[in-house]
Protein backbone atom coordinates (compact mmCIF):
# COMPACT_ATOMS: atom_id res chain seq x y z
CA UNK A 1 0.00 0.00 0.00
CA UNK A 2 1.81 2.99 -0.86
CA UNK A 3 1.47 6.45 1.30
CA UNK A 4 -1.69 8.01 -0.38
CA UNK A 5 -3.70 5.02 0.14
CA UNK A 6 -2.53 4.82 3.59
CA UNK A 7 -3.17 8.89 4.11
CA UNK A 8 -6.50 8.37 2.32
CA UNK A 9 -7.71 5.47 4.39
CA UNK A 10 -6.50 7.00 7.78
CA UNK A 11 -8.39 10.17 7.35
CA UNK A 12 -11.84 8.24 6.40
CA UNK A 13 -10.89 5.87 9.51
CA UNK A 14 -10.76 8.96 11.26
CA UNK A 15 -14.06 10.52 10.37
CA UNK A 16 -15.18 6.82 11.17
CA UNK A 17 -14.21 6.75 14.37
CA UNK A 18 -15.08 10.72 15.64
CA UNK A 19 -18.89 9.93 13.89
CA UNK A 20 -19.13 7.17 15.65
CA UNK A 21 -18.27 9.37 18.87
CA UNK A 22 -20.24 11.78 18.09
CA UNK A 23 -23.58 9.46 18.24
CA UNK A 24 -22.86 7.60 20.51
CA UNK A 25 -22.62 10.69 23.30
CA UNK A 26 -25.06 11.87 21.87
CA UNK A 27 -27.05 8.78 22.58
CA UNK A 28 -25.93 8.17 25.99
CA UNK A 29 -26.64 12.01 26.68
CA UNK A 30 -30.57 11.57 25.63
CA UNK A 31 -30.97 8.58 26.99
CA UNK A 32 -29.63 10.13 30.57
CA UNK A 33 -31.85 12.81 30.04
CA UNK A 34 -34.38 10.37 29.38
CA UNK A 35 -34.27 8.07 32.41
CA UNK A 36 -34.04 11.39 34.48
CA UNK A 37 -37.15 13.24 33.30
CA UNK A 38 -39.00 9.62 33.88
CA UNK A 39 -37.92 9.39 37.68
CA UNK A 40 -38.95 12.71 37.82
CA UNK A 41 -42.26 12.12 36.33
CA UNK A 42 -42.70 8.77 38.57
CA UNK A 43 -41.65 10.67 42.04
CA UNK A 44 -44.22 13.46 40.59
CA UNK A 45 -46.88 11.17 39.98
CA UNK A 46 -45.83 9.20 43.76
CA UNK A 47 -46.62 12.15 45.24
CA UNK A 48 -49.88 12.98 44.01
CA UNK A 49 -50.93 9.83 44.52
CA UNK A 50 -49.99 9.75 48.27
CA UNK A 51 -51.57 13.16 48.87
CA UNK A 52 -54.70 12.11 47.66
CA UNK A 53 -54.60 9.18 50.03
CA UNK A 54 -53.63 11.19 52.81
CA UNK A 55 -56.79 13.51 51.79
CA UNK A 56 -59.16 10.67 51.39
CA UNK A 57 -58.02 9.28 54.52
CA UNK A 58 -57.53 12.16 56.76
CA UNK A 59 -61.55 12.94 55.93
CA UNK A 60 -62.93 9.30 55.85
CA UNK A 61 -60.68 8.76 59.77
CA UNK A 62 -62.85 11.91 60.91
CA UNK A 63 -66.28 11.13 59.35
CA UNK A 64 -65.82 7.69 60.81
CA UNK A 65 -65.47 9.63 64.52
CA UNK A 66 -68.69 11.36 63.92
CA UNK A 67 -70.88 8.27 62.96
CA UNK A 68 -71.68 4.97 63.69
CA UNK A 69 -72.31 1.38 61.80
CA UNK A 70 -75.86 2.57 61.57
CA UNK A 71 -75.18 5.56 59.28
CA UNK A 72 -71.94 4.25 57.77
CA UNK A 73 -71.75 4.22 54.00
CA UNK A 74 -70.07 1.73 52.29
CA UNK A 75 -69.60 3.28 49.26
CA UNK A 76 -67.38 6.24 51.08
CA UNK A 77 -64.52 4.22 51.33
CA UNK A 78 -64.69 3.28 47.40
CA UNK A 79 -62.40 5.96 46.53
CA UNK A 80 -59.72 5.13 49.25
CA UNK A 81 -59.72 1.53 47.57
CA UNK A 82 -59.52 2.96 44.48
CA UNK A 83 -56.18 4.62 45.65
CA UNK A 84 -54.57 1.77 46.75
CA UNK A 85 -55.05 -0.48 44.25
CA UNK A 86 -53.53 2.15 42.43
CA UNK A 87 -50.42 1.84 44.66
CA UNK A 88 -50.11 -1.25 44.20
CA UNK A 89 -48.81 -0.51 40.40
CA UNK A 90 -46.94 2.35 41.11
CA UNK A 91 -45.66 1.96 45.18
CA UNK A 92 -43.32 -1.09 46.87
CA UNK A 93 -45.42 -3.60 49.18
CA UNK A 94 -44.26 -1.77 51.88
CA UNK A 95 -45.82 1.55 50.78
CA UNK A 96 -49.43 -0.72 50.43
CA UNK A 97 -49.07 -2.17 53.45
CA UNK A 98 -49.09 0.54 55.48
CA UNK A 99 -52.00 2.02 53.26
CA UNK A 100 -53.99 -1.05 53.89
CA UNK A 101 -53.10 -0.62 57.56
CA UNK A 102 -54.60 2.51 57.43
CA UNK A 103 -58.03 1.37 55.74
CA UNK A 104 -58.58 -0.80 58.22
CA UNK A 105 -57.64 1.41 61.14
CA UNK A 106 -60.78 3.98 58.99
CA UNK A 107 -63.28 0.78 59.12
CA UNK A 108 -62.46 -0.34 62.58
CA UNK A 109 -63.15 3.59 63.69
CA UNK A 110 -66.47 3.50 61.56
CA UNK A 111 -67.16 -0.06 63.45
CA UNK A 112 -66.37 1.73 67.14
CA UNK A 113 -68.31 4.19 69.19
CA UNK A 114 -68.63 7.48 68.12
CA UNK A 115 -66.04 10.07 69.69
CA UNK A 116 -66.57 13.59 70.96
CA UNK A 117 -64.30 16.54 71.22
CA UNK A 118 -63.80 15.63 74.98
CA UNK A 119 -62.20 11.99 73.63
CA UNK A 120 -59.22 14.17 72.48
CA UNK A 121 -56.76 13.73 75.36
CA UNK A 122 -57.23 9.47 75.91
CA UNK A 123 -56.56 9.65 72.08
CA UNK A 124 -53.76 11.83 72.21
CA UNK A 125 -52.07 9.76 75.02
CA UNK A 126 -52.83 6.30 72.85
CA UNK A 127 -51.60 8.19 69.68
CA UNK A 128 -54.34 7.28 67.87
CA UNK A 129 -55.31 10.32 66.62
CA UNK A 130 -52.49 9.85 63.79
CA UNK A 131 -53.06 6.66 61.79
CA UNK A 132 -50.97 8.23 58.79
CA UNK A 133 -48.16 8.35 60.63
CA UNK A 134 -46.05 5.26 59.46
CA UNK A 135 -48.05 5.62 56.19
CA UNK A 136 -46.44 9.23 55.60
CA UNK A 137 -43.04 8.18 57.42
CA UNK A 138 -43.05 5.02 54.74
CA UNK A 139 -43.66 7.47 51.87
CA UNK A 140 -41.25 9.86 52.72
CA UNK A 141 -38.37 7.11 52.97
CA UNK A 142 -39.02 5.75 49.76
CA UNK A 143 -39.14 8.77 47.57
CA UNK A 144 -36.02 10.69 49.35
CA UNK A 145 -33.78 7.52 49.79
CA UNK A 146 -34.81 4.76 47.44
CA UNK A 147 -36.56 6.41 44.57
CA UNK A 148 -38.98 4.40 42.53
CA UNK A 149 -39.10 0.62 42.59
CA UNK A 150 -37.16 -1.10 40.48
CA UNK A 151 -38.87 -2.85 37.51
CA UNK A 152 -37.11 -5.82 35.75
Amino acid sequence: MDAAHFSAFAALAGSMIGGVTVVATSWLTQHVQMRAQQFTRDVTSREALYRSFIEEACRLYADAYEHDTDTADVSKLVNLYALVSTMRILSSPGIVDHADAVVRIIIETYLAPNKTFRDLPEMLDRRSLDPLRDFSNACRDELRHRGPPRTA
